[in-house]
């Protein structure tokens, strides 16, 4: 499926072809939460990287998180401009780049379930809203994108 993403204020936008474009990862990271400002459709797209077009990448600034001590190797892309968190790529998975739910434009599919993850990190205010066929997990689960999708039959 052929996403068109941006960012808020139009300086940066891009297009890149996914399998797996189910927006289905909510997750409660402190991470997520205070870089991409909110409910937790951090990185749960995945995307070819190759396929990634690019138009305004002169607006494009990189945040590598701190882990602790450790800073990731994850590179989190955003707009210089208005702040808009757009995608994450890791070189440890080359290949893949994984587009901000927030930033897609295109219509997204409904996903038949979610998977709320980092339950133990959630802000004490956050009451997720789980539906019957939700899953949950304290940290990060075992199950990937692309096998969430297969285990459903919603790959593109």
């Amino acid at each position: 499926m052929l996403l068109h993403g941006s960012c808020h204020c139009g300086s940066v936008s891009f297009d890149v072809e996914s399998r797996h474009p189910y927006p289905f990862n909510i997750c409660y990271c402190e991470i997520c939460r205070k870089t991409a400002g909110g409910g937790g459709f951090a990185i749960n797209l995945g995307a070819d990287f190759d396929s990634l077009k690019i138009s305004g990448e002169e607006h494009i600034k990189t945040y590598r998180a701190k882990i602790g001590e450790t800073e990731s190797l994850a590179e989190r892309k955003f707009c210089e401009n208005c702040g808009s968190a757009l995608w994450l790529w890791d070189p440890r998975w080359p290949e893949l780049v994984h587009p901000h739910a927030s930033a897609i434009d295109t219509d997204l599919p409904v996903p038949p379930e979610k998977t709320h993850l980092m339950l133990t990190s959630k802000a004490s205010w956050v009451e997720p809203c789980m539906g019957g066929n939700d899953k949950r997990f304290d940290e990060y689960p075992e199950e990937s994108i692309a096998a969430w999708h297969e285990r459903l039959g919603v790959t593109k």
